[in-house]
């Protein structure tokens, strides 16, 4: 698995790996039923803590992203249509709203941003 961790984040580690397996299942590229690598193997492969994995994979269940099965590990779980719609929606609101902030920053009317809002999304 893919996970780049960065001592020098202000990230904590549990963190990055969430974000970054949470994206991995947001983009298709883990799929409904796929299995993650075991909290000791991706710890190991990581040169972290086992805590530190166990925390990420406590808090992607939490959320709803995988399941674990005692005994046999955990899985990506079932693609859940809304959740991942909220959290596109989410990501949207956060880019709106700093769009919005840079258009008053210039001085740009309503008007325009809207154009410019439907140009883009148009294209």
């Amino acid at each position: 698995m893919d996970i780049i961790i960065s001592n020098t984040s202000s990230q904590p580690i549990y963190d990055q790996i969430y974000s970054q397996i949470k994206a991995m299942i947001l983009k298709g590229s883990l799929k409904e039923g796929d299995a993650l690598p075991s909290m000791r193997l991706l710890a190991k492969e990581l040169r972290i803590s086992v805590i530190t994995t166990k925390r990420a994979y406590e808090e992607l269940e939490r959320d709803g992203f995988i399941e674990t099965v005692t005994g046999k590990g955990s899985f990506v779980g079932k693609t859940n249509l809304e959740l991942i719609k909220e959290e596109h929606l989410k990501a949207v609101e956060e880019h709106l709203s700093q769009a919005v902030a840079h258009a008053h920053l210039a001085g740009l009317p309503f008007s325009e941003l809207s154009s410019l809002l439907e140009m883009f999304y148009r294209e």
